[in-house]
């Protein structure tokens, strides 16, 4: 099923493939005006997944640069809906999603992810991701 599913950098484009889809695959219904500011932004990305005429997965990030740091990518989040999981299509999500990383001269790219998150562990290391020996603490401001 993966060679019938075509990956594709987000644009407005697809604004309204997104908003259809909604929290079937995002954390929440789209917010059209943040969604929109974030396809707008040239720092904000989203690599899609669409099987048929519908999107089933996502992979989303933000490239930064730093004083001291060549550009990073920063992968903030991966969903496939349930029911196309374990198809490698989070996998290629993410391939993707570092591929267009490298083109923005990103050196590096990362994330975070919960220990107890098997299924996107796999995922991660299938897409060739290294996962560091060190755990971190997450700190969470409000």
């Amino acid at each position: 099923m993966i060679s019938e599913v075509s990956f594709k950098l987000g644009g407005l484009e697809d604004l309204p493939a997104m908003i259809k889809v909604g929290a079937q695959l995002f954390d929440h219904d789209l917010k059209e005006p943040r969604a929109r500011e974030f396809l707008s932004d040239p720092r904000h990305h989203i690599v899609l997944a669409y099987f048929e005429n519908g999107i089933i997965g996502m992979a989303s990030g933000v490239h930064y640069v730093h004083p001291d740091k060549d550009p990073q990518l920063f992968i903030n989040e991966v969903g496939v809906i349930e029911e196309y999981q374990n198809k490698g299509i989070g996998r290629q999500l993410v391939k993707s999603l570092c591929e267009h990383g490298k083109t923005l001269r990103c050196t590096e790219a990362w994330l975070g992810v919960a220990t107890d998150n098997i299924p996107a562990r796999r995922a991660y290391k299938a897409a060739l991701g290294k996962e560091e020996k060190e755990p971190f603490v997450l700190v969470n401001f409000k």
